[in-house]
């Protein structure tokens, strides 16, 4: 069975940085695509990146284009998440989870328990 572990979460400032970074066991991410979600109380479920197989190709949701960058290492089996100039907006759960595509409105196939993630002054 599909393992994801999420680590990284914490708590910040506005304007600070984090660096999430999911394990995937008895599978290997590289011909995967996979990337990571988040989930604010009262908000909507919202895909915040995903990086596809090979070639590896990153997609961004609006609200993180230029803080965000996910990367993934296939000889560690981890996908990265490095969480710029962070604002209170970006405060919730974040998941790793692995998709059939990048596409939007990608549905996740599996997913981990997920981190959380706050942001305040």
């Amino acid at each position: 069975q599909v393992e994801l572990v999420e680590s990284g979460g914490g708590s910040v400032q506005p304007g600070g940085s984090l660096r999430l970074s999911c394990v995937a066991s008895r599978f290997a991410l590289d011909y995967y695509a996979i990337g990571w979600f988040r989930q604010a109380p009262g908000k909507e479920r919202e895909g915040v990146s995903c990086i596809s197989g090979s070639p590896a190709r990153p997609v961004y949701a609006d609200s993180v284009k230029g803080r965000f960058t996910i990367s993934r290492s296939n000889t560690k089996n981890t996908v990265y998440l490095q969480m710029n100039n962070l604002t209170p907006e970006d405060t919730a759960v974040y998941y790793c989870a692995t998709y059939t595509g990048c596409n939007p409105g990608r549905v996740e196939n599996y997913w981990g328990q997920g981190t959380q993630v706050t942001v305040s002054a």
